[in-house]
């Protein structure tokens, strides 16, 4: 399991080329179906504009798909998806919206436009940093938690959860890569008494 990076929901922004304006649009997926779907909303939406271009990068099966929807070959798509790839993210998809404004841009200035499009559409909306991380539960008394408290800032570990009753119950979740190092630590510091249940293991946002 690996740190992936992603988008989180959805974005836009738009600009004006020599009269053409160009709408771009990015939103988080997770399937063919859902980038599918995704498209066909824009195009239904934009269904006046003279390109709805497009891309996506799925991270389950290292899915890449493109079209310049009409763009000379090459001029659209292609720049989009590599904008894509050179940002890193995955389990994304782009669309540029095209409104022709009467002026020929050129193959250049089409890969240029439609790059911006998708980077503008990519800086709108919030990167998440997906690692692998872990879910625990723990319950200590009053006299250990002051201790743990102590360490977990340490390991980046966030509470999700909290109850203090008879003692204090703790749902936590931390970095997966880091979890050996504090369990270390809390059997060094609990003499052994303190045994974390590991609830679940999942990709969250987490640095």
């Amino acid at each position: 399991m690996k740190d992936y990076l992603t988008i989180e929901g959805f974005a836009e922004d738009e600009f004006v080329e020599k009269k053409s304006r160009f709408i771009g649009y990015a939103k988080h997926v997770e399937t063919e179906e859902e980038a599918v779907s995704f498209i066909n909303e824009l195009k239904q939406k934009h269904w006046d504009a003279t390109h709805n271009v497009y891309a996506y990068v799925l991270r389950d099966g290292q899915i890449r798909r493109y079209s310049d929807d009409g763009e000379p070959q090459g001029t659209a798509g292609i720049p989009t998806l590599d904008v894509i790839l050179k940002e890193g993210v995955v389990d994304v998809c782009v669309v540029v919206t095209r409104y022709f404004g009467g002026i020929l841009l050129g193959g250049g200035g089409l890969v240029r436009a439609y790059s911006l499009g998708c980077r503008a559409a990519l800086k709108a909306a919030k990167k998440l940093h997906m690692a692998p991380c872990t879910v625990l539960e723990t319950a200590v008394d009053y006299g250990f938690y002051g201790k743990l408290s102590y360490i977990l800032p340490k390991y980046n570990i966030a509470t999700l959860d909290s109850d203090f009753g008879a003692d204090v119950v703790l749902k936590l979740m931390i970095k997966s890569e880091r979890l050996p190092g504090f369990l270390k630590e809390l059997t060094e510091l609990s003499g052994g008494t303190v045994t974390p249940e590991v609830l679940e293991e999942k990709y969250a946002d987490m640095e």
